[in-house]
């Protein structure tokens, strides 16, 4: 199955080579897009028990699903992901 996540506290190409990285590195989980214009993560997924894993993975980045709460934690770790994608 596919879906595109709509994602809070996505920057700059940093954040994508994160979240790219991090989300491709889970079991089962492929075809990893970002589109940092729309916030957004792309991916195909096997079970629903893996899509909850990749927004929790998320969520513990920095990058918490739209709609969620965003709090100063949150955008903290974002800031710290991104620094870590723009140095690979």
């Amino acid at each position: 199955m596919k879906t595109t996540l709509y994602i809070q506290n996505l920057k700059c190409g940093g954040c994508a080579n994160t979240i790219t990285k991090n989300v491709s590195s889970i079991d089962a989980i492929t075809e990893v897009s970002v589109n940092v214009e729309e916030n957004s993560v792309s991916f195909d997924y096997p079970t629903e028990e893996k899509l909850i894993e990749v927004k929790e993975k998320l969520k513990v980045l920095g990058y918490p699903e739209d709609g969620e709460a965003n709090s100063l934690g949150s955008k903290a770790k974002s800031y710290v992901s991104c620094a870590i994608g723009k140095m690979s």
